[in-house]
């Protein structure tokens, strides 16, 4: 690790991308220092840390219930991705764009940003109904409260101005930055956040104990994230030999890996939102007793709820990423074949069914990360925030992130490198053909 920091500081474009990271990362957590007009600034000191709001907050690096313009963070960005990464395999008309390369992708990351709008939009509204109206007098200024048109719009707008300040801070992150931008939102979301969730149990007399334990649960659970990201299903693919002349081409073993948590942090994420709309549904209609249900993270109706949720979206989003017909069909056509299996129709049955099996695996996994902070932290006074970091759901955002961050950091050390060696036998070369003469011009009397 020591030698990996040294060569990535001593690279000089390497080390401004990460100081440019860093700044825009500064830029985006002061965002959450500006209130919105007309709501109380003093209510910049609590944070809406309960119930489903407190969840969206953890998952999306924002600061949903705090009068700020940030509140909204990434998860506007982050549905508009989703939506367009699903409907780019559902319609022939995207799949196509998304197949012109570079300009296909402009395109569709173009759409993207303009699709954040309407959803901002959307968001904005159930923020504003279920955390301004809910939180009353104590989050509106006084001379606010009661033109409430104004204070709707001057709330939704924000919002939705904020959350394009965060896209595209985002996108400068992954234009000029280390990548990653979204992700690397989240992850700094999710730890600024750390300092404030440790203080709230420093005045419990169990301290170190409760730190002891945290501790161990916390290595435990990055152990089982780590191993689970990069556990995969080596499906062995062998390449056709062909003989053209004397030569002979192909007959090599190759592997395609079926990614055993393939989807990520998607499902949690979806089935977080949906859960969302009921709740701001119920509480607005007044039929708290149902909206308790919902909330109540360790009862029966909001596990099963959202275990069902989880596991549906896992195959759903894998099989809508992975086609085993689609695979099957550009291996037959490439000379490709799985040792032992037909090519064509029986190479994609075998294909679906490894990655049912797969995904089942990788579902459970998302399942217990998702559900187990609610029974682990339930009577340790922790701030919701702070269960989701230590034993789940945030945990597998910030060590995923970590991971491909990583590895993109060590890909350019090894093309810097490359292209460092590549340049050094250029000049040897030239080294070596001035030392032998055939490089000098001759002379005038070898001409004569």
């Amino acid at each position: 690790m020591d030698n990996l920091l040294t060569k990535l500081f001593k690279t000089p474009e390497t080390r401004e991308r990460v100081f440019r990271t860093l700044v825009l990362l500064v830029v985006y957590r002061l965002g959450f220092q500006i209130p919105i007009p007309g709501t109380d600034p003093k209510f910049l000191q609590s944070t809406a840390d309960q119930g489903i709001m407190g969840m969206l907050s953890a998952l999306s690096g924002g600061a949903i219930g705090q009068t700020t313009v940030f509140a909204l963070g990434i998860m506007p960005y982050i549905s508009a991705s989703i939506i367009f990464s699903m409907l780019t395999k559902v319609s022939p008309a995207l799949e196509a764009i998304s197949k012109e390369g570079a300009a296909g992708q402009k395109r569709i990351n173009q759409w993207t940003r303009l699709a954040v709008v309407p959803i901002a939009l959307i968001q904005a509204i159930l923020v504003y109904t279920g955390v301004f109206l809910a939180g009353g007098a104590q989050m509106v200024d006084q001379g606010m409260r009661h033109h409430h048109v104004a204070l709707f719009c001057i709330v939704v707008f924000s919002l939705i101005a904020g959350s394009m300040l965060v896209m595209w801070i985002g996108e400068l992150i992954t234009e000029y930055g280390v990548g990653n931008g979204a992700s690397l939102i989240i992850m700094a979301g999710i730890i600024a956040v750390m300092p404030s969730s440790f203080a709230s149990i420093t005045s419990n007399p169990n301290f170190w104990q409760i730190l002891m334990f945290l501790t161990a649960v916390w290595v435990v659970v990055i152990f089982a994230v780590v191993f689970m990201h990069k556990g995969a299903r080596r499906v062995p693919i062998q390449y056709a030999r062909l003989t053209r002349g004397r030569r002979v081409y192909g007959g090599q073993r190759h592997y395609l890996p079926i990614k055993v948590n393939m989807a990520g942090v998607m499902p949690i994420i979806f089935a977080s939102v949906l859960f969302v709309i009921p709740t701001v549904l119920f509480k607005w209609v007044g039929w708290h007793s149902v909206e308790g249900t919902l909330q109540d993270t360790t009862g029966f109706v909001h596990v099963s709820f959202y275990l069902v949720l989880i596991f549906s979206f896992c195959f759903f989003w894998n099989r809508l990423m992975f086609q085993p017909e689609e695979i099957a069909n550009n291996l037959r056509e490439h000379g490709s074949f799985v040792p032992g299996i037909r090519p064509g129709q029986k190479t994609a049955e075998y294909l679906s069914n490894v990655l049912t099996r797969v995904t089942l695996v990788g579902a459970a996994f998302l399942a217990l990360v998702a559900v187990l902070p609610a029974f682990i932290t339930k009577d340790s006074g922790m701030t919701r925030s702070m269960q989701y970091f230590v034993t789940g759901t945030s945990v597998l955002i910030v060590v995923g992130v970590a991971l491909e961050l990583m590895d993109k950091l060590q890909a350019q050390l090894v093309m810097k490198t490359y292209e460092g060696t590549e340049e050094g036998a250029q000049g040897q070369g030239q080294a070596r053909w001035a030392q032998s003469g055939k490089g000098k011009k001759p002379s005038q009397g070898g001409a004569k």
